[in-house]
């Protein structure tokens, strides 16, 4: 069965002046504080409609990534994992100082939620994470369909490809949703990047920075790192599996069934799964927290 998603984005935000910037976020609802992570090329709006199904229950925290969204830039200008991780957890220590939270993770927002919950087990009292990255890949694992793209994005066509044509958002996001993106929805992703260039780095920096064949590095050790924390960690874990799915199947799908204390869900949807199933997701998130309680 068919969800239906609306456009509309009614969550009150909130912003946060922090290492020279600004990262704006949706504070909502009340009780035990969930984080919702989202990644590239998105924004807080990407769980719009996730977030109804838990701020009955729950504060519900979702930030826009420094440089995307209404978050301002980086005064530095880069947006590798390390500068993005950075700003987390200066926007964590200012919004959540203390106490316990949940982690609600996507995409690139899953590196920075499992990297975080790996420095701070004793916070962390569940995580729920959907077609994210749990290990390092090989291209051969990588979707064939877009395999080519993102080896140009990794090119010195990348430039051209992101910070002048803008093909993270008008090739690679709607054609990772089962349903059609209204043109509402698509200017709200459009929004934040709608001139070209350097505004536009962060959407670019972001697929180089996968670890693919042992590149880079230091992005290699970091995601092996969390993804051993995670295999042993008691943290409860709820598994969202994406049908079909799009970056979480194949081998890294076998790798996180192993891991520790942890639940699965299946709902449909592509890579992002919070725009063809949010309810479902909402849903088996809110059950999930509330049969683990902190």
């Amino acid at each position: 069965m068919t969800e239906a998603v609306s456009a509309a984005d009614p969550h009150p935000r909130r912003s946060v002046d922090l290492l020279g910037s600004t990262m704006r976020y949706v504070d909502t609802g009340a009780g035990e504080p969930v984080v919702l992570l989202h990644g590239n090329p998105t924004s807080s709006y990407l769980w719009r409609n996730v977030i109804p199904e838990l701020a009955g229950t729950f504060r519900c925290l979702a930030p826009d990534l420094i440089g995307m969204g209404g978050s301002g830039a980086n005064p530095s200008g880069a947006y590798t994992f390390a500068e993005h991780s950075k700003f987390v957890d200066a926007w964590l220590d200012a919004v959540v100082p203390e106490g316990r939270l949940r982690l609600v993770i996507h995409d690139w927002g899953g590196a920075l939620g499992f990297h975080w919950a790996a420095r701070h087990p004793d916070r962390v009292a569940g995580i729920a994470y959907m077609e994210t990255i749990v290990c390092p890949v090989r291209w051969a694992d990588w979707p064939e369909q877009a395999r080519g793209i993102f080896q140009g994005f990794r090119s010195p066509k990348g430039e051209d490809l992101i910070l002048n044509r803008n093909l993270f958002i008008e090739g690679v996001l709607p054609h990772s949703v089962m349903r059609t993106l209204s043109d509402a929805e698509m200017d709200a992703y459009r929004k934040p990047f709608a001139e070209g260039g350097e505004g536009r780095r962060p959407m670019l920096t972001w697929p180089r920075q996968i670890p693919i064949d042992g590149e880079p590095p230091e992005v290699v050790a970091v995601v092996e790192a969390y993804g051993a924390a995670m295999k042993a960690s008691p943290i409860p874990k709820l598994f969202v599996n994406a049908d079909p799915g799009s970056i979480l199947t194949g081998p890294a799908r076998d790798f996180c069934r192993g891991w520790a204390n942890q639940e699965e869900v299946t709902v449909k949807g592509l890579h992002f799964v919070q725009e063809d199933s949010p309810a479902a997701i909402g849903a088996a998130c809110s059950d999930f927290f509330s049969r683990h309680a902190a």
